[in-house]
């Protein structure tokens, strides 16, 4: 399972607003090839696709492929928005190590 924390939801929510994306569309988490700690999530508004993982939370759907879902698997999506910057963070449990810049998950990421 994937989550979306309230203030994650929120701002998921506004920008879809702000861009006009279809309601039936959802946030599309991926872990991708890249980052420096060998992997790095992706994330992009896209509709469901057959074999495609679908989560809600506060009225917000989350997709995930099979794959990306093996080394997403309860993901928590937050919102922080603090004097040092703002942004989508991940809390992952499958992430063996990172660097700190947030946009990689680990050498393995399982």
């Amino acid at each position: 399972m994937i989550t979306v924390t309230s203030q994650a939801a929120e701002k998921i929510k506004g920008i879809k607003t702000a861009q006009a994306v279809s309601e039936d569309t959802g946030l599309r988490v991926r872990v991708v090839a890249g980052g420096c700690s060998g992997f790095q999530y992706q994330l992009a508004f896209d509709s469901p696709e057959a074999g495609d993982q679908v989560f809600e939370t506060d009225g917000v759907k989350v997709v995930v492929d099979p794959e990306s879902f093996q080394h997403l698997n309860g993901t928590e999506i937050d919102y922080v928005d603090g004097l040092t910057g703002a942004g989508f963070t991940m809390k992952n449990p499958n992430a063996m190590g990172g660097c700190g810049c947030g946009s990689s998950c680990g050498s393995s990421c399982k």
